[in-house]
């Protein structure tokens, strides 16, 4: 595991974005080698995002042989809804790169089967060779995707309700009126997460501090899913100064002067 700690969330972001940058690049993926990367939502991936569509428009990057998988989608939401997560990844990241839309896997919280929906999600990951990077962000209770604490370490991707401080979390996107949040989502499961070939968890902000306490210095907790990537043998956190606050002084230390692992360099 490795904690890459930057001064802010403009430099985490951009970290991140280069680190996604050169592993596609390594891949050096073709028409018939794809690139398979998992992606989230919510805010904390937004600088990413913006900083990959940079690198595309300026001619560095490509995605038309990438394929993605996102990590959930609200149950009951339209998917043409403003804050359905189709709609987040398309206005925010899709429609401004060269991927094909038959790649960009997102969970269909209208289906009629949600199970079915589910399972067949896991099919599509395995079918893809199974996910070579996935990027996650992390709530402040310690969740990962919505896998919610007391969620089981080794799930998969399945229909779960949403934790009260989630729905709280989730109603700013609803104009702060909690009857408009939905209750229940699809997601991936830890496992499912667990069983991609690298790890990258980006958490950043003061208010997701006492998150990453919990995900690094402390033991593997269901109450806190996202610690359950401790075991994984590719984890990747990156934070902002911000998000360490609640970390011993010498954790902190301990990393910032860690030596570059030529496995993780990001440049």
């Amino acid at each position: 595991m490795r904690l890459v700690i930057l001064d802010n969330y403009d430099l985490a972001s951009e970290w991140a974005a280069k680190y996604i940058c050169n592993r596609i690049i390594q891949f050096k993926p073709g028409q018939n080698r794809y690139f398979t990367l998992g992606l989230p939502t919510g805010s904390t991936p937004l600088g990413c995002y913006k900083k990959l569509i940079e690198y595309h428009k300026s001619g560095d990057l490509s995605f038309k042989y990438v394929k993605t998988f996102n990590m959930d989608e609200y149950v009951g939401l339209p998917r043409n809804h403003p804050e359905s997560y189709h709609s987040y990844m398309w206005n925010n990241f899709f429609k401004h790169i060269d991927i094909d839309p038959n790649n960009a896997h997102i969970l269909d919280g209208n289906a009629a089967d949600l199970q079915a929906e589910c399972d067949a999600f896991e099919r599509k990951i395995e079918e893809a060779g199974g996910i070579d990077l996935f990027v996650g962000g992390i709530g402040p209770d310690g969740h990962i995707a919505f896998n919610e604490p007391g969620s089981s370490l080794v799930s998969r991707t399945r229909l779960k309700t949403l934790a009260m401080d989630t729905i709280l979390a989730n109603a700013k996107y609803f104009d702060g009126d909690l009857s408009k949040v939905p209750t229940m989502a699809l997601t991936v499961g830890v496992g499912t997460v667990m069983d991609a070939r690298e790890v990258m968890i980006l958490i950043t902000g003061a208010h997701k501090a006492f998150a990453l306490y919990k995900a690094i210095e402390e033991g593997v907790n269901h109450m806190w899913t996202v610690s359950a990537f401790q075991q994984h043998p590719r984890t990747i956190f990156v934070c902002d100064e911000d998000a360490t606050l609640e970390l011993r002084v010498k954790t902190v230390k301990y990393f910032k002067a860690y030596p570059e692992d030529k496995d993780f360099k990001e440049s």
